[in-house]
């Protein structure tokens, strides 16, 4: 039985997302990692070429999808997860503090109680160790909490699947000054993550090509350890605990931070509809601070 997983990237170039398809080499099962449905936020239209590609390659190697796993509700796109299971199959599975991430935005979205935020709109939740299977591949899920409170680690076979956790070395670590974010709980989770055998091929969820440097996605903890800009192997907690906030104070939102958390904290659905068949996602004002604006508000 070998435990060389098989990885194809996908890459989604307007929110420069890898997503994953990770075969078992010894079957056709496989499991999808981190997809991404397409929305031109300007004109609120959604679409599906990025799903369409891995439901392609899917088909064409006469795949069995048994797992969708996302490693957190993200913040800057937006998942295709049940896009691609009516389609190809899988268990959509995510951490089980997915809980604390829906209760959370339920109340910036203002959802109402039909809103469930016990994570039922996911097939699986998974815990610290979970075991997961694909076909003879062996993997387990780890708990790795900072970037947000849901954050999950896959390592499957002799791969990782980080999410935002970490980034290629040249690039660093994820932010950490999101709702339940916080950077030494992050600072925590990476150093569990690099106590992995050194050889084992990580891959990162972003990649931001900097200083124009061509794509790249897949390191090694290896690599990690000696090379990260942030957390290299010498860099303790305080230091990167002062580093990570006061980076954080100078980054903005991410473009699609408010239809991707409505969207991505039910498991890929968008809100059901308002008025008839229409449906529509909110842009809370002033989500995440600024001044008093009650007095704009109209009188009904």
């Amino acid at each position: 039985m070998s435990n060389q997983a098989r990885v194809t990237h996908f890459f989604d170039e307007p929110t420069n997302t890898l997503s994953y398809v990770v075969q078992d080499p010894g079957s056709n099962a496989c499991a999808i990692v981190d997809s991404v449905l397409n929305l031109d936020y300007p004109s609120g239209t959604i679409s599906f070429e990025g799903a369409d590609a891995i439901i392609d390659f899917v088909r064409q190697n006469g795949l069995n999808v048994e797992w969708i796993l996302e490693t957190h509700v993200h913040a800057d796109h937006l998942s295709a997860a049940p896009y691609l299971k009516e389609r190809v199959g899988g268990q959509i599975a995510i951490g089980s503090a997915i809980t604390t991430v829906q209760t959370v935005f339920g109340k910036v979205f203002n959802v109402d109680e039909g809103f469930q935020r016990d994570g039922s709109q996911f097939d699986v939740l998974l815990e610290e160790g979970s075991a997961i299977t694909i076909g003879g591949l062996q993997g387990t899920a780890m708990h790795t909490p900072g970037h947000t409170p849901a954050c999950m680690t896959y390592v499957l076979g002799d791969a990782a699947f980080v999410g935002d956790t970490l980034f290629m070395p040249d690039f660093g670590t994820a932010r950490c000054d999101f709702p339940g974010g916080d950077a030494a709980t992050l600072y925590q989770s990476i150093q569990r993550i690099l106590e992995l055998p050194a050889d084992t091929r990580l891959f990162v969820c972003h990649d931001y090509m900097p200083d124009g440097r061509d794509l790249a996605f897949e390191t090694s903890i290896a690599s990690e350890r000696a090379e990260n800009i942030h957390v290299r192997d010498g860099i303790d907690e305080a230091a990167f605990v002062e580093m990570r906030e006061a980076r954080d104070k100078t980054l903005g939102m991410p473009n699609l931070i408010l239809p991707s958390l409505q969207v991505n904290m039910r498991a890929g659905h968008v809100p059901p509809p308002e008025s008839g068949d229409r449906l529509f996602l909110k842009l809370p004002l002033n989500a995440f601070g600024g001044p008093d604006i009650s007095e704009l508000a109209a009188e009904e």
